[in-house]
Parts: C-alpha cells; structure tokens; sequence
C-alpha cells in the first residue's frame, strides 16, 4: 500500500527517511547483532545513542550549558504534575495562563499541590487567540509561570515569548518545538511531549536550568525528581530506549534540512498555503484569530456542517488521513508539522477545492 498524507496531531507523520533507517536497523543495529529494542541502556551502544541525540538536540535548540535535558516518560500530560512537585518549593502559588482544553488540563494538576492563578484567558472568544502580554496579572511571588505555547486542539500559537521578570517562565512547548528556532535561555523550564515533531509517543523531553533542580517536594518520587534524573544521565530506571533512539534520527534528519532556521522557513510555506485558500474561501473558514494561527495544527470548519461526515469520506478515500477535528471542538483539523511534505498540504487544498466546487 502506498503511504497516505497523515495530518494526525499525534502520534504525528515522521520523516520516510527516518523510517526507512530504522527499518534497516531493526535486526541489527551498528553491527550489534540485535534491535535496539532488545539491548541494554547501559551497553556501550545505547549509551552512545542517548550521548548523541542529546548532543544534536543541544546543538539545535542551542542550548546553554547551564541546563540540564532530560529524557523521561508519561508524556507532558504527567509533567503537569511532576513540574509542580519539583519547581515549588517553599512556594504555594503558581501563575497559569489559561488557552484551551492543554492548558485547562495543567491548571487542574498543578492544582492538587498549589494554589493556581490563572493570569490571563482567552475563554471569552471560545480560546481563538493568544491573550496580549499587557493583560496578564502576573505575582511576583509566585513559584513560576506556566503557559502552553501552542494549543494542538485549538489551533493557536504564541508567536512570542512572554516576560516574567524574575519568575522562572516554564513552557508546553510539545505542538512546536524544534519546528521554529527558540530562545532557551528565556525560560526556567521547557517540557514537550515526543509524539509531534520528535519521535514516536512514550518519550518526553525537559529542559530545565540548573538553579531549579534540587528543589522537590518531599513527595515526589525519586524517578520522577529532576536532579535525581539529572545526576543519573535520565538513567534512574530504564527509559524509553526505541524512542531515544528515533528521536536521534530526527535530530540528525533536522541537521540535514538545515536546522531549524530552514525548517521554520518550510513550516511557514506550508502553513500559508493553507490559511490562504481558508481565506479565501467561502465554504471553508479558519476560528483562529490571524496573529495568533497556529503553524502546525490548523483548525477549519466547513460552513454546512452536515458534510463533515462526506468530507471526511472522500479526504480518506484520496489518501488524506486524520483530519478530524478533536472530539472536544469538532470541525476539521490538519497537523502539519516538520514530517509533513509541502506536497501533502497541496494535496489536501487540493481536494478542499474539489470538493467545495462538488458541493456548489
């Protein structure tokens, strides 16, 4: 069977190249006799992979040598908590930003071990922008301040970096990261879940500086403690190996496009060719306010909503796969992120157009 276009938010399309390396790996990989699936993460050969895809990630997101990556498990949604438990300490209240169905969830968690102050929302307009840095009611005592960057459901970015002053910025940066440069030294914090531009689900990435590590709550478990984690190299337990692995050919495969400078450049190309046929268009339309669109998850709905349903039909029928919207909005919603060809949004306008004139 050929390969469709799959505009699924995630687990999300990887590159075929990446695929087509660890299919050839899979028996053997570097001579090993074995999968790395099968060896130890304390082998030579795993060892090495986990030095290297650090080291690429560092050297994309240039990051300072004063922060510590951290490669862990549960996904963001388990950094809800574990951030808290770790960045607290002898705090009580956290800032939140409050931006749709991720964000709403992070409030709830952070929730059971501090007092939340949700600083600025955008639930007025239904979470359809990115709420102005001069609205936001920061505390300056508070332990940190914790925003969701790019909102996979709702389709909206930050195309800015807020300003805390002295309060550590931490970000859920799963939707974006690496498909834009990024200014790491302007946060305390950046956790993303693996399954969007990384690899394969089960992996997460934190970033975190060094002056908030050894700070845990006395209930934190120790695999979930970030200096533990730090000291033991990611290591305290077994991670996620067959991730760490892919999510290193990604790395490699980003360094190949040109970094994320070039990748940025791809990622707005893409973007653009789909937000210029919404707004053009009369039958389809985009929620999300212009300035604040999401270049990775666009959201759209068709204005007779009665076709989803052939819509969705006839997109799996032409190879179009995945382009429900979240079961929480509705509507339709194609994830474009890095993996994602130019020819595949093509093909996606493409067939919006068809079917818009079938449906004149």
């Amino acid at each position: 069977m050929a390969r469709v276009f799959n505009f699924s938010a995630g687990p999300a399309v990887l590159p075929e190249s990446v695929l087509a390396q660890a299919a050839e790996e899979m028996l053997d990989y570097a001579g090993t006799g074995m999968s790395v699936m099968e060896m130890s993460h304390r082998s030579k050969a795993f060892i090495d992979i986990h030095a290297h895809a650090e080291s690429d990630l560092r050297e994309l997101l240039n990051i300072p040598k004063n922060y510590k990556v951290l490669f862990m498990q549960g996904g963001a949604a388990a950094q809800f908590g574990i951030l808290a438990m770790n960045l607290l300490g002898d705090k009580t209240q956290a800032d939140y930003v409050y931006t749709g169905q991720w964000s709403k969830k992070a409030i709830s968690e952070a929730k059971k071990f501090c007092k939340v102050n949700v600083v600025a929302s955008s639930e007025d307009e239904n979470f359809t922008y990115a709420p102005a840095q001069a609205d936001w009611k920061l505390d300056p005592k508070a332990a940190y301040v914790h925003y969701t960057s790019n909102e996979t459901i709702g389709g909206v970015e930050f195309q800015w970096i807020p300003q805390t002053g002295d309060v550590p910025l931490v970000v859920d940066a799963s939707s974006h990261i690496l498909s834009r440069p990024l200014d790491v030294s302007r946060f305390g914090l950046i956790y993303a879940g693996a399954q969007k531009n990384i690899g394969p689900a089960g992996l997460t990435i934190v970033i975190v500086r060094e002056d908030l590590l050894g700070h845990a709550s006395s209930i934190c478990p120790e695999v979930f403690n970030y200096k533990v984690q730090a000291e033991a190299d990611s290591m305290i337990n077994t991670p996620p190996t067959y991730a760490i692995y892919i999510a290193g050919l990604v790395f490699q495969w980003l360094k190949k496009q040109g970094g994320l400078e070039s990748i940025e450049k791809q990622n707005i190309v893409k973007s653009q060719c789909l937000y210029e046929y919404l707004d053009q268009s009369e039958f389809y339309h985009s929620p999300v306010r212009k300035s604040d669109r999401s270049r990775m998850n666009i959201p759209f709905r068709l204005k007779n909503e009665a076709l989803d349903d052939a819509f969705l039909k006839q997109a799996k029928a032409a190879g179009l796969m995945e382009l429900k919207g979240h079961r929480s909005v509705g509507g339709m919603r194609a994830s474009v992120y890095n993996a994602m060809p130019l020819a595949g949004v093509h093909a996606l306008v493409a067939f919006m157009r068809d079917f818009e004139k079938q449906q004149a």
